[in-house]
C-alpha cells in the first residue's frame, strides 16, 4: 500500500518558494492564489512573511537588478519588475541598494555585440537600437555613440 502525503500548509509552499529565490509579494501572492483552502486567508501569511523579513520587495528589486544589469539597461529593469507587481518607489529604492546606475553597464553590453565604433550612419542607428532594445535611454545612447566615435 501506497501512503498518500497530506498536502502542504500555505506556509509550507510559501517557504519552500522563498528557499529557492527572492519574491515580490503580489508574485508569491499569485503563486499560492490556486493552493488556498477554504477558510485559509493568504493576506495575513504574506503580512507575516514581511514582518518576518522573510518576504521583501526591495531586496527582490535588489536581488534582479544585480543580476541583470550586465545585460540591460535601467527602462528593461524597471518594466521587468513592474510586471512583477513591483512598485515605483520600490524599485527607485532597489536602484539604490543595487548602485545600479545603468551607465556603467551599457559599455559592456555595447563591447560585448559590438566592440567597434560606428562607421556610418545606418551602423550608428543600429548600434542605438540594439542598445535602446536593451533597456537604455535614448539621450544616454546618444551621448555614449558619440563618446566612442570621438574615441577612435
Amino acid at each position: 500500500m501506497t501512503r498518500q502525503r497530506p498536502e502542504p500548509s500555505l506556509k509550507a509552499r510559501a517557504l519552500r518558494l522563498l528557499a529557492r529565490r527572492e519574491h515580490s509579494r503580489s508574485e508569491l501572492e499569485r503563486k499560492l492564489a490556486p493552493h488556498v483552502a477554504q477558510g485559509e486567508a493568504l493576506g495575513p501569511l504574506l503580512d507575516d512573511l514581511v514582518n518576518r523579513g522573510w518576504l521583501s520587495d526591495v531586496r527582490f528589486a535588489e536581488q534582479s537588478i544585480r543580476a541583470k544589469a550586465r545585460r540591460f539597461g535601467p527602462l528593461k529593469l524597471a518594466q521587468q519588475l513592474r510586471a512583477k507587481g513591483v512598485d515605483e518607489e520600490t524599485i527607485a529604492r532597489g536602484f539604490r541598494a543595487a548602485a545600479a546606475d545603468g551607465h556603467s553597464s551599457m559599455e559592456s553590453v555595447w563591447r560585448s555585440r559590438f566592440g567597434a565604433p560606428p562607421v556610418d550612419s545606418r551602423e550608428k542607428a543600429r548600434q542605438a537600437r540594439f542598445l535602446q532594445g536593451r533597456g537604455f535611454p535614448l539621450d544616454d545612447v546618444l551621448g555614449f555613440l558619440r563618446t566612442v566615435e570621438k574615441s577612435r
